[in-house]
């Protein structure tokens, strides 16, 4: 874990309230590892906000990418950041996915949730299918970078401007109901609300496969020190305990969360 100082080399409006920030940031971009997240101190807020907890979307070449939505004070402030604006940013913080999988690997996505699994998709040792969901097509995101690495990209949207009409899970019951009947395993890595991540982590049990699930929960240390992000976890031997999403995730395999 570091705390340094980064500039930002650029930031790139994506869609509707979606922006893409980039910070050259070599020693966080170096040891970055898919599904860890940083947490950046917004300029101009120093004295009167907390740092805000991000997902890594990408890492290279000493670039660090941070997909961000404005929805207050804190992300309308990162807006206004300009190339050269410096940021504090602690990280690496969490732990990440595993990127060997022992089945095709299939990446759920909910609206910005697509942020970690970019990352991922860039570092897992195969690639397989991405499905993406979100209430609106402003919602879906990043489908063009995810295809550009050669993924299969799949979508849905709650009112139907793109892609299938209905819930990411439609999908997802589709593309599992095809393996089994190939015989082939699957592998699950999701990332979005929690509503989808219990569904997911649901599948992957019913299926008796590996459900890598990326945990959303207000952060305000992000180092596992406050006990603002507990989570209900079982352990291999039965045993409960509870854990910090910011250390101890946040990413948990499904077979470790109680909801």
């Amino acid at each position: 874990m570091l705390d340094v100082l980064c500039k930002v080399i650029r930031q790139s409006p994506m869609k509707a309230s979606y922006w893409m920030l980039e910070l050259d940031a070599e020693a966080i971009a170096r040891t970055a590892r898919p599904g860890q997240f940083v947490h950046l101190r917004v300029p101009g807020l120093e004295s009167t906000s907390l740092r805000r907890p991000f997902s890594i979307s990408g890492a290279c070449d000493g670039v660090l990418k941070i997909m961000y939505k404005t929805v207050g004070r804190g992300t309308e402030e990162m807006n206004r950041m300009v190339a050269g604006t410096e940021v504090q940013v602690i990280g690496p913080l969490g732990n990440g996915f595993p990127l060997e999988p022992k089945g095709v690997p299939i990446l759920v996505a909910g609206g910005y949730g697509v942020a970690p699994l970019c990352f991922l998709a860039s570092r897992l040792s195969q690639k397989g299918v991405v499905l993406v969901g979100g209430r609106t097509a402003d919602d879906v995101l990043m489908c063009e970078v995810f295809e550009q690495m050669g993924w299969s990209v799949k979508v849905a949207t709650q009112d139907g401007t793109r892609g299938e009409t209905g819930l990411v899970t439609v999908l997802l019951d589709r593309e599992l109901a095809e393996m089994k009947a190939c015989g082939v395993a699957a592998e699950l890595y999701a990332c979005g609300p929690d509503g989808l991540l219990k569904a997911v982590g649901g599948r992957a049990l019913a299926e008796g496969c590996r459900g890598w699930l990326s945990l959303d929960k207000h952060m305000v240390c992000g180092v596992g020190a406050c006990l603002a992000c507990v989570q209900n976890l079982v352990r291999s031997d039965g045993t409960h305990w509870i854990g910090r999403v910011c250390h101890d995730g946040p990413v948990f395999e499904s077979r470790e969360i109680e909801w």
